[in-house]
């Protein structure tokens, strides 16, 4: 426990996943000094999950400024795996070689091609380029694909990571840069007072300058302490993982990809289940038989390893970016695409946190948005 006004750090970051450990290096790169105070590995922690993906092709219908924002993440993601190279030593295997969605059937491949439509047809997403192939041309630059695909979407933003190093990363530059963190430290309250926060715990108490909210679904708790909203929920995916083989898919998917490494992930699964994050035999089959029929080759290959992990869903599905009105320097950060968005938080929310006011551009994703009319 600290005495008087003195704050421990500038900023007090709660969460150390990927959002939480992105935006602590951002705000150790601008110049803070950063704590994470970080519940440790009991947490529901959705970067357990993570796919790995930046994508892009896909992102923003309802909310084109979200689409926006994706699409410059995806630009910076390039700066973004230079830096944690130099910084961290660590290669995060980032590439950017364009994305597939696959359909295996007309009316899926149908209602995707509607779905694109529509999110292209908003304000100011002209240039977004995509692709509608057909069987044949899926199959000219996918050579492995099956025959119950019938056509696919693909856009050249697309790309992806190597997740575990990812994470690795981003820790290793903020620990270079003095954040501290501070892991089995979970947050039961927080304390607005003169110059700052106090930031109590099982463990203590610290007070710091300026704090952001980067804990997931522990937001929803924390964020009206200190007078911000974060209605986030659950929602459930579960992941398979096969034994490692000879490189046969350069480009990702929206539901299969190939790591660097060798093995092959396949995520396909959205389950309103609360908190459980048990893996269910029936949806792993259902994945399985859907990875299978799009390369008919997985159909050889041994599962290693599956696992749940939960998504941090808003209302709309979009994130929400905040300053506390009442408690100003307290800021909200929450979304279900913190790989996507990791080179948005270290070098452009990170900083304005640090500055003490978020972009313009950002005020679409303020929680205020679910409290408007829906005629309005």
């Amino acid at each position: 426990m600290i005495g008087g006004n003195r704050n421990e750090g500038d900023v007090a970051v709660i969460g150390g996943g990927v959002v939480g450990s992105a935006l602590a290096l951002g705000l150790a790169r601008a110049g803070g000094r950063v704590i994470v105070l970080d519940e440790g590995d009991i947490a529901f922690r959705a970067s357990r999950g993570n796919f790995a993906l930046v994508w892009v092709q896909s992102k923003g219908l309802g909310m084109p400024e979200y689409a926006l924002w994706t699409r410059r993440s995806a630009q910076d993601w390039h700066e973004l795996a230079v830096l944690l190279r130099d910084e961290a030593d660590i290669d995060v295997a980032h590439s950017q070689p364009g994305g597939f969605t696959p359909c295996l059937s007309e009316p899926e491949l149908d209602k995707r091609i509607g779905a694109m439509r529509r999110l292209h047809n908003q304000p100011g997403l002209s240039d977004f380029p995509y692709e509608v192939l057909d069987h044949a041309e899926t199959r000219r630059r996918l050579p492995e694909i099956g025959e119950d695909v019938v056509g696919a979407l693909y856009s050249p933003l697309d790309g992806h990571v190597n997740s575990l190093r990812l994470f690795r990363a981003l820790r290793e530059a903020g620990a270079r840069r003095g954040v501290d963190y501070r892991p089995n430290h979970d947050v039961e309250a927080i304390a607005p007072g003169d110059g700052g926060f106090r930031i109590r715990g099982s463990w203590g108490e610290i007070a710091a300058g300026k704090l952001v909210l980067a804990a997931g679904l522990g937001n929803a708790r924390l964020a009206p302490m200190v007078g911000l909203e974060a209605p986030v929920k659950p929602s459930k995916g579960q992941i398979i993982v096969t034994e490692k083989t000879a490189p046969f898919l350069h480009n990702p998917m929206v539901t299969i990809r190939q790591t660097d490494e060798g093995g092959v992930m396949i995520g396909d699964s959205q389950e309103d289940r609360g908190f459980d994050t048990i893996v269910g035999q029936p949806v792993l089959s259902v994945m399985a038989e859907r990875a299978v029929r799009t390369f008919p080759r997985l159909a050889g290959l041994n599962v290693v390893r599956s696992w749940s992990a939960l998504r941090v869903m808003s209302p709309d599905g979009f994130p929400i970016y905040e300053q506390s009105q009442s408690h100003p320097g307290a800021f909200v950060a929450t979304c279900h695409s913190g790989v996507t968005l990791a080179a948005n938080h270290v070098l452009t929310l990170a900083p304005a946190i640090l500055a003490g006011e978020l972009p313009e551009a950002l005020a679409s994703f303020s929680a205020r948005r679910f409290h408007v009319p829906a005629n309005a």
